[in-house]
């Protein structure tokens, strides 16, 4: 007859996994390590609505999110049906170049064929439905009205981390084979890390100054399948950068976010909101919403630094943790990278797990490291870019990083005018193609030949869409 105890003792051990952040990046990072663990806790110091409505620890969730093709496509990698289930819930699918109205520093950006797309709904509807997905994976729970204290273990591995339930006085250690650190821009990662007696986390930050206010319209009879419209800043001349974004979201409703870098930043009053618009290179957005009915006050957001975190590059990595998402890379909203970065990075995590599995050694510094390139490109561009306006505070990029830009310049006029530039620009913007596709051969020759033809006059709307354009105030 054999012995139980003995039969426990050679069993396999329950393998568990902790996510830190209950958001996009930590919701896609349980889905990742479902797969990988027996259990997966996602920690979450907020409650969780039921519902696609703001919650307090995402501020920055009222203003225009816009999901580009390379996020989505990492997400459905992750999780199948996930587009289909935002499209049946109000989100809108955007064909690019063709549903966008964009007037970039050059001029205005043609109407072309789709090449890439984008996703244009609220922040709330994106993230419920993909949690709503992940919790219902039997492996996975939520603990949320919980805050992580610390990291438990030292600095050659974490071994779990430190919680505590909102509302109450008691601690608990929560065990854990791997802990994954998501929990957005507010991160106490490299504090963390430190009190484990690592070194200091290396950090650099790029802060335009930018202030974001958003306020949501019903979008006039016939309008809600408006195309988007930017009016994008120009930060080669010596003036702050203002910008405007119009976005129809679901329930039938446009939702307009202004900006501003330092030196001409929005305010919080409804008074301003469209005179601020009507200032802009193009008043374009305040003729659309002239006319509009305003559903919100004004939510005003500050915290739009660029920031980087170099984890990848301490010369010791503690077996047993990643950190992922904004926590690794933040970067000012106005480049709708930082959902599409966090989704890269998720898929980052998993071929690494699939490669190595939860427990093998190295996996944390690997996963850590194939994390860090997911966000580099973005983080060339997003931070090279915002150091120009005026007032911005931050290192001057490195010479490769200037002369990018210099030429992303010149290939912006180009793709006026050269469908290959366009379809090549748009690939890098919303992240489906790497950096280095806009210097192919064919490209660059494509960029060269463009110089000097006339660019697209004026907004490329439709007459349809030139009926909800206001009257200009006399």
């Amino acid at each position: 007859m054999s012995d139980p105890q003995r039969r426990d003792r050679t069993a396999p051990r329950a393998r568990r996994a902790v996510v830190l952040g209950g958001g996009m990046a930590g919701m896609l990072a349980a889905s990742v390590l479902a797969d990988h663990a027996d259990e997966v806790v996602v920690v979450e110091r907020d409650r969780l609505p039921a519902r696609a409505v703001p919650r307090t620890g995402l501020p920055q969730a009222r203003h225009a999110h816009l999901l580009m093709s390379g996020g989505a496509r990492a997400v459905e990698s992750l999780l199948p049906g996930t587009l289909g289930r935002w499209i049946a819930a109000g989100a809108r699918r955007i064909a690019m170049p063709t549903d966008l109205v964009v007037f970039t520093p050059p001029g205005w950006l043609p109407r072309r064929p789709e090449t890439q797309f984008m996703v244009a709904c609220t922040r709330d509807l994106l993230d419920l439905v993909v949690r709503e997905q992940v919790l219902a994976h039997p492996r996975v729970t939520l603990r949320d009205g919980t805050e992580s204290l610390a990291l438990l273990g030292g600095p050659g591995r974490v071994t779990g981390v430190l919680l505590r339930r909102t509302g109450t006085h008691g601690d608990e250690e929560l065990p854990a084979d791997l802990v994954v650190d998501a929990s957005g821009r507010g991160s106490r990662a490299v504090r963390r890390l430190t009190d484990l007696g690592l070194p200091a986390v290396r950090e650099q930050t790029v802060d335009s100054g930018l202030v974001y206010a958003t306020r949501i319209f019903r979008a006039p009879p016939g309008a809600g399948d408006f195309p988007v419209v930017t009016v994008q800043p120009d930060s080669g001349v010596p003036r702050p950068g203002r910008a405007a974004t119009l976005m129809p979201v679901e329930g039938g409703r446009w939702l307009v976010t202004i900006s501003g870098t330092r030196g001409g930043e929005p305010t919080r009053h409804a008074a301003d909101f469209e005179p601020f618009a009507r200032g802009l290179r193009h008043p374009l957005v305040a003729d659309l919403i002239a006319r509009a009915e305003p559903l919100t006050d004004v939510h005003l957001t500050r915290s739009t630094v660029n920031r980087r975190r170099f984890f990848e590059r301490l010369p010791s990595w503690p077996e047993g943790f990643v950190v992922l998402g904004d926590a690794v890379a933040t970067f000012n909203p106005i480049y709708g990278q930082g959902m599409s970065v966090a989704a890269q990075g998720a898929v980052a995590l998993r071929g690494v797990l699939r490669r190595r599995g939860v427990g093998a050694p190295g996996l944390s510094r690997e996963a850590q490291r194939a994390v860090a390139r997911a966000a580099a490109g973005a983080w060339d561009l997003s931070a090279g870019e915002d150091i120009n306006y005026p007032g911005a505070i931050g290192p001057r990029p490195p010479l490769p990083a200037r002369l990018l830009r210099g030429y992303v310049t010149h290939m912006m006029r180009a793709a006026l005018v050269d469908p290959a530039v366009l379809r090549a620009l748009t690939g890098v913007m919303t992240l489906s193609a790497p950096v280095n596709a806009l210097v192919r051969p064919g490209v660059l020759l494509a960029v060269a030949r463009a110089s000097g033809r006339p660019v697209p006059p004026g907004p490329p709307l439709t007459a349809a869409e030139r009926a909800h354009v206001g009257p200009t105030p006399g």
